[in-house]
């Protein structure tokens, strides 16, 4: 059973980065068609995909985010890591990383609980 965990600083300053990991137990991040995603959902918002990385080890990112946003990989510690920039009030949300798997048919099959973050 694939589980997920996000960690990081709960609290984040104005025009900080904004960096969390994920860490992945019970499967590894490189198998194909798996890409390791980054969602995030604001207060009283839908949920806002923010990027993910496949298992190439490329990333693909949201274009309204892209310009502040790094994700990234540590294969040996089994665990990928986002970065945002200049962080705003409106990047403020739930945090989440999840696996979307697939090959035309994709799916997001785990996800992590889910961790707050506040622009302080």
């Amino acid at each position: 059973q694939v589980q997920l965990q996000e960690s990081g600083p709960g609290l984040v300053k104005p025009s900080q980065t904004l960096s969390l990991t994920c860490t992945i137990s019970g499967g590894s991040i490189t198998p194909s068609r798996h890409y390791w995603s980054w969602i995030r959902q604001s207060p009283g918002k839908g949920l806002d995909w923010i990027g993910h990385i496949g298992f190439s080890g490329s990333a693909t990112y949201s274009p309204s985010l892209k310009s502040r946003t790094a994700i990234s990989r540590d294969t040996s510690k089994n665990q990928f890591t986002l970065q945002l920039s200049s962080v705003t009030p409106e990047d403020t949300a739930v945090y989440y990383c999840a696996r979307l798997f697939g090959d035309t048919d994709l799916t997001y099959d785990y996800w992590g609980q889910g961790t707050q973050v506040t622009r302080g």
